[in-house]
């Protein structure tokens, strides 16, 4: 009996599926808009944790190279499935964050 508590606990938090920490890295972004997106993938069993503060600070350094002074999160995320299994379930999911460009740039660069 303890075997089959066991096996069933063991089962459920496979199915509960697995918190893991995701990077954002950018993906593309615009100069002229001042505009960066930033990406993460994850699979269908994992549950993504984000650190928007690290985030945004990379999205900051994308902007310095455009000679901006900072970034902020845009508004919401784009979730695109990547990947489907044979009964039409999503497997991997592509998620971009927009993060708009602040302060004005330099014209020197």
């Amino acid at each position: 009996m303890k075997l089959v508590h066991w096996m069933i606990a063991v089962v459920a938090s496979a199915v509960a599926g697995c918190a893991t920490q995701e990077t954002l890295v950018p993906t593309g972004g615009s100069r002229s808009d001042g505009t960066v997106q930033l990406s993460y993938e994850y699979s269908l069993f994992q549950k993504p944790v984000v650190d928007l503060t690290q985030a945004t600070q990379m999205a900051a350094n994308s902007c310095a190279v455009w000679g901006y002074s900072g970034a902020q999160p845009f508004g919401g995320q784009i979730n695109r499935c990547e990947a489907f299994n044979g009964y039409g379930s999503c497997i991997r999911t592509l998620v971009t964050v927009t993060f708009q460009c602040t302060g004005h740039p330099s014209s020197s660069r």
